[in-house]
């Protein structure tokens, strides 16, 4: 299976919206920000790793605690996985911390202020 092939999105996309619902629904850490999205995921095309990219609207702080409870129930995660999904292997979850929406404000902010400026 290629990397690109129309089986490796649609395995992707339901990897996502199933890590999503456990996410918000599931999982019970306090740890876990409230605000927690899971912005993308990459499964590698054997089916034996998987990155999700996980956006928390929060502090540095809330990010940390996040990412360390979500890493504590990554065995939970793993076993609902393979219960909700029917794949020849389960994929073994990275978590990562995806800053791009917060980048993405910050920016925003800042051309704000500058054009606000000139209209003046």
């Amino acid at each position: 299976m290629r990397k690109n092939s129309i089986k490796n999105i649609r395995v992707n996309e339901e990897v996502l919206r199933e890590l999503a619902n456990m996410i918000r629904g599931e999982i019970k850490d306090p740890r876990i920000h409230p605000m927690t999205s899971v912005v993308a995921v990459d499964v590698a095309p054997d089916l034996k790793a998987c990155k999700a990219y996980i956006s928390v609207l929060g502090d540095e702080e809330a990010a940390k605690n996040t990412l360390a409870g979500l890493k504590s129930a990554e065995g939970y995660i793993r076993r609902e996985l393979a219960r909700t999904i029917n794949l020849r292997n389960t994929p073994e979850i990275t978590f990562i911390l995806d800053q791009s929406i917060e980048y993405g404000v910050k920016m925003s902010k800042m051309i704000d202020e500058v054009t606000k400026d000139i209209k003046a």
